[in-house]
């Protein structure tokens, strides 16, 4: 079969590998959608475990069904988490899957740009949904962003009517606006340094979308009558946003830390800031549990869950090289997907 091998950023080929081969209770995907990560060029991050096959985001159809497997038949239209808990340690029991070592341990073989992926037993156990009728491959790829951002809201407890700013509007940043805007967020702010992201964050749901050079607090001030935000969202790693999120926060508001930044980048500030009468809440947010993938998947079957727009490009597999400089430009691409059949 044929797989998207990724030795960096600037270097990703079509090679050829086996089939992986079906073992009991684990089920052979044929890889019909496959969506890029912001994550997947974060090349300080992928650089030290290459070369191999990334690529996470996926859906497809089951074309091989190990021994042991019930709730599952060739033919099925499915989604899969790449990463699943145990459910049983201390942190999975406190409601902390995506810190479960289980997790971070479990994965596909080989990865999502591939032609087809084996699911391990874990995952078919716990990490596999079947695919509503209604929604397609491309649209299913959405599982797994989406529930990154379900889950998120959840932790950073966004209520109806609060203010929220978003800083960053790549696609966790374009969700985040049109996930909030459902879930009932009163005013939204967008943060970016590209108009085309602007643009695409006022069409999903934000008041308003500006520069970095503009004051997001003066805007704030303007669009709600003279708060800050209840809610602040960092959906990038740039070192300047990180300092922003923490003067752009309302008494009683939190700012939830949802991009990774560069390992170097570090900040310092006054826990005065955050204390006392400010009583500011400073929390993060990483990835997905099934839970939250399975949310994903059902609360997409509204029509007002528009992740279809969100794609901007549609690439066969030998294009995914093309597809990487797409997402790590970041100009006029915002969801870039990979059909690994043709």
């Amino acid at each position: 079969m044929r797989v998207a091998m990724y030795y960096n950023n600037s270097d990703i080929r079509i090679e050829d590998m086996s089939r992986p081969v079906c073992g009991p209770g684990e089920m052979i995907m044929k890889v019909e959608a496959s969506g890029i990560c912001g994550s997947d060029v974060m090349e300080w991050y992928r650089i030290k475990k290459a070369p191999l096959v990334l690529g996470h985001e996926v859906s497809g159809e089951i074309v091989e069904v190990g021994k042991g497997v019930k709730n599952f038949k060739m033919g099925d239209r499915i989604v899969a988490a790449h990463h699943v808990p145990c459910n049983t340690c201390s942190y999975c029991l406190t409601g902390h899957h995506t810190a479960c070592e289980t997790l971070r341990q479990t994965n596909f073989d080989p990865g999502g740009f591939a032609e087809y992926i084996r699911l391990p037993a874990i995952n078919v156990d716990r990490g596999v949904f079947k695919i509503p009728d209604d929604i397609s491959y491309e649209q299913a790829t959405f599982h797994e962003p989406l529930g990154c951002v379900l889950r998120a809201l959840r932790v950073a407890r966004l209520q109806p009517g609060q203010n929220v700013l978003v800083l960053g509007s790549g696609i966790a940043g374009l969700l985040m606006i049109h996930a909030a805007r459902e879930l009932g967020a009163c005013r939204i702010l967008s943060v970016d340094p590209v108009p085309f992201r602007l643009d695409m964050a006022k069409q999903f749901g934000a008041d308003e979308a500006i520069s970095p050079e503009e004051d997001p607090n003066a805007i704030l001030h303007k669009i709600t009558g003279g708060r800050l935000a209840d809610l602040v969202v960092v959906c990038t790693g740039a070192e300047m946003a990180q300092y922003r999120a923490l003067k752009s926060a309302e008494r009683g508001g939190v700012i939830l830390f949802f991009a990774f930044p560069d390992p170097e980048v570090q900040i310092s500030f006054s826990v005065m800031d955050v204390f006392g009468r400010n009583g500011r809440t400073l929390t993060t947010s990483y990835g997905a549990s099934p839970r939250d993938s399975w949310a994903a998947l059902e609360l997409m079957q509204s029509p007002a869950i528009r992740v279809k727009d969100m794609i901007t490009h549609r690439l066969p597999l030998s294009e995914t090289a093309k597809g990487f400089q797409l997402v790590e430009q970041a100009l006029d691409s915002m969801k870039v997907i990979i059909e690994p059949q043709r």
